[in-house]
């Protein structure tokens, strides 16, 4: 699997496999790009599939933390990625971070040219509530949900200097853990899951696994930019002319599907599928169905 060298000099990992129309793919924060295999692996006799490995992550978790934001540094590593790898066009698909990278590209840089076809899977075009947008992140409950990440960011900062999470003292491990179980209230609401989140962010051995990183800085870089990213991509993404076609959790409490629905009617060629029984994991909640509609999705756009 080869690396390609990023403008910083960092080594990104990038997964392909398969022959055919390229299809490059964004992923959500903390996965890795071999959690796509279930949904595309069948299909790469028809397509190539390019899928990086975010900074911190996977094949990439060794890359130096850039001077820049999260959002800002990943476009920056996806366009050079799309130079590098020189197609005039690709099929793109974005779920929730990956599909916040793929909107500042469409706003900063000239990625809508390069997109044939769009999948856009359970993001919100700004993270941020106000009074004129009030479907961002956790909606009514985003003060809340910034007030926690805040307090991660707190116990964090003065431990940047320690590399992973395991290593902080029992003080500051404590707290981070006591902060991300109220992270892991806020968007569950099912008592028994509860208990056993608890129970598990409790066992040392289990905390290892159960953060999104270990790294104490990716951590506190990756915070950092749900606390301050303020950006509205409504504008970029209803100007997208090439086919698009929007996955939404209906009981998604990250992201409202009301929201969603706003934004899926403002481009002129979009097509919108709910997945009733999920929230923002749909390739977890219904992943019969999310399969069907990504080989869907990759027949209809297939020349």
């Amino acid at each position: 699997m080869p690396h390609y060298t990023m403008p910083d000099g960092a080594q990104l990992f990038v997964r392909e496999y398969g022959q055919g129309e390229p299809v490059l793919v964004l992923s959500g924060l903390g996965m890795q790009s071999w959690q796509w295999h279930p949904f595309l692996y069948t299909h790469r006799k028809d397509f190539k599939f390019i899928i990086p490995d975010w900074r911190g992550f996977g094949g990439s978790k060794n890359c130096a933390i850039p001077d820049l934001d999260t959002i800002s540094s990943h476009w920056r590593d996806i366009e050079s990625l799309v130079e590098q790898l020189g197609y005039e066009q690709l099929t793109v698909i974005a779920y929730s971070m990956g599909a916040t990278t793929t909107m500042h590209g469409l706003k900063y840089g000239q990625f809508a040219e390069r997109i044939k076809a769009y999948l856009h899977i359970d993001q919100t075009p700004k993270i941020s509530v106000d009074v004129d947008w009030k479907y961002g992140l956790y909606g009514k409950r985003h003060t809340e949900f910034l007030d926690i990440l805040q307090n991660i960011s707190t116990v964090l900062e003065p431990n940047l200097a320690v590399p992973f999470a395991q290593q902080m003292d029992q003080g500051s491990r404590q707290q981070l853990i006591n902060a991300w179980l109220r992270f892991i209230d806020l968007q569950n609401s099912n008592p028994l899951s509860l208990k056993l989140f608890h129970y598990a962010y409790n066992q040392a051995l289990l905390q290892k696994v159960m953060l999104p990183s270990q790294s104490v800085a990716y951590l506190y870089w990756y915070i950092q930019n749900y606390l301050h990213h303020k950006e509205d991509y409504r504008e970029a993404i209803a100007q997208l002319k090439a086919p698009t076609t929007f996955f939404t959790g209906e009981k998604s409490i990250l992201y409202a599907a009301q929201g969603q629905r706003i934004v899926a009617d403002s481009l002129a060629h979009a097509t919108q599928i709910i997945f009733h029984k999920s929230g923002h994991t749909p390739l977890i909640s219904e992943p019969i169905k999310f399969s069907r509609e990504i080989t869907k999705f990759l027949n209809q756009h297939h020349h």
